[in-house]
């Protein structure tokens, strides 16, 4: 059974505030285009259609009438084909894969004559729609162990062919649903598991050269936020501060003792202390659940031993399993090398197009850097570096301003849904948004690895365009219907 939304009454407004936010971003979107893509040498006009702008307009064309067409349907078509459209869309990545040619490295992109689309954007606002779906069940409990294999299920499927086909970015936009996951009951222990993952591969790969014994350095501080997280789930779930503090006292003054014995040049193996001290760590936590007998003790020995496991082989994944065009990217991002001629070329000239801007920017269309091509993709996914040169800190800040403003708006208007299914989808395109934006413009100031994805709104592309104006009216046509209390 399930809580339908046959019955939602039909005559809400559409959010106009979203709707004007929306075209203002395109319309700004399609300015930058032409600046980015304008060519001194062979200029064409800002509505010729043989030239990058122009086209980027026919898209905006066909998105509006994609977005009417939109708030035009019924609410409950959404729902009742959320699986169908899950089906389809497999198929159609799959299909993708076995005949798409390859374009820069990937094939991802289906040539229908002269148009080329991209079916992993479409997916996004797809698997939206089916987690929201799936969690509109009548009592639906995601910490179910069936339900929750649903759901891994139904992420993991896309995200593995969308990796096949090499669109790394596209698979990890998928993994921002996650959030939803969080938002519908998902443990914070879990979410915190990801970034402590996040945290150590970062600190193992960066400090890897350096070695302290039988560690190397990256692997010695990794140890100290493992105890350092240990004390703290401790404290946190089982309400032991005695327990969490003894954890601290053997575990961490060890660690530190054998540093400072190293610096003493003294013949002590800081690393071997560090294993000696973990190792008692993980003692400790077997004597507390054999004392009391929680099955939080163990939950918390087994994050250990993971997290052990994880650090053990970040190195090996980072040197084995990545491509070297991956590993020099995140060598780049991490300050481990310059390579400003290979890898670390587009973000070390987009950085110089942004700082060029100062204030107030160049002025439209004067932007050298943008002008004279050295930042490749400069309309697509760099597409920010010519915001920051041509319309300087303060034009930047009004863009970061306006998309904060829109992501602000998608959670009150998320939070004030009525039924679960507009809910769930709604924190859906709140986390596609967020993560495209975070990472987009992360990636072109230098604080995040390349990873190829688009600016909302504001790269040129026909299929991210028409995937990020599904997935918004998607959702103003479900708030439009929601009941009124």
């Amino acid at each position: 059974m399930y809580k339908g939304i046959n019955d939602i009454e039909e005559n809400g407004r559409v959010d106009w505030f979203m709707v004007i936010i929306y075209l203002i971003c395109i319309v700004l979107g399609w300015l930058n285009i032409y600046a980015a893509s304008f060519d001194l040498e062979n200029a064409v006009g800002l509505f010729d259609l043989s030239g990058r702008a122009g086209m980027q307009l026919v898209w905006m064309g066909t998105s509006l009438l994609l977005a009417f067409a939109l708030l035009k349907i019924d609410t409950s078509f959404y729902e009742t084909y959320a699986f169908v459209a899950y089906i389809a869309g497999i198929a159609l990545l799959v299909i993708t894969f076995a005949v798409a040619p390859e374009i820069k490295g990937s094939r991802s992109w289906l040539v229908i004559g002269p148009v080329r689309l991209q079916p992993a954007e479409f997916m996004k606002f797809i698997l939206a729609l089916t987690l929201a779906k799936i969690f509109n069940v009548y009592n639906f409990q995601l910490m179910e162990r069936k339900n929750l294999l649903v759901v891994s299920a139904i992420l993991l499927l896309p995200l593995i062919l969308v990796i096949l086909q090499s669109e790394t970015g596209t698979a990890l936009v998928y993994l921002s649903l996650i959030f939803v996951l969080y938002r519908e009951g998902l443990p914070g222990g879990i979410l915190f598991m990801g970034v402590a993952a996040i945290l150590y591969f970062v600190l193992t790969i960066r400090f890897s050269e350096s070695q302290l014994g039988m560690l190397s350095v990256g692997e010695f501080i990794s140890l100290v936020l493992i105890i350092l997280f240990t004390a703290g789930l401790v404290w946190s779930y089982a309400k032991k501060m005695g327990a969490a503090f003894m954890i601290i006292g053997f575990g961490l003054l060890a660690l530190i003792a054998g540093w400072v014995l190293h610096l003493l040049h003294l013949p002590v193996d800081p690393g071997l202390l560090a294993l000696i001290a973990s190792g008692l760590v993980l003692l400790y936590l077997i004597f507390l659940s054999l004392r009391f007998w929680k099955r939080v003790y163990l939950y918390i020995f087994l994050f250990v031993i993971g997290s052990f496991a994880f650090v053990e082989s970040s190195e090996y994944v980072f040197s084995d399993v990545l491509q070297p065009h991956q590993q020099m990217r995140i060598k780049v991002t991490l300050g481990i090398e310059q390579d400003l001629r290979g890898s670390g070329y587009h973000v070390g000239q987009s950085k110089i197009a942004i700082g060029s801007g100062g204030l107030s920017g160049k002025g439209f269309l004067n932007g050298t850097q943008t002008k004279l091509k050295y930042v490749p993709e400069q309309d697509t996914d760099f597409i920010f570096c010519t915001i920051g040169e041509e319309w300087g800190f303060i034009g930047s800040t009004v863009i970061l301003m306006l998309f904060g403003l829109f992501i602000l708006r998608l959670i009150y208007l998320a939070e004030r849904q009525t039924t679960t299914f507009g809910r769930v989808y709604g924190y859906g395109v709140v986390s596609i948004f967020l993560f495209h934006l975070l990472v987009n413009i992360g990636m072109v100031i230098g604080i995040m690895p390349v990873i190829g994805i688009p600016l909302p709104f504001f790269s040129y592309g026909g299929s991210s365009l028409w995937g990020f104006t599904i997935l918004l009216f998607i959702f103003l046509r479900i708030d439009k219907g929601r009941k009124k209390a």
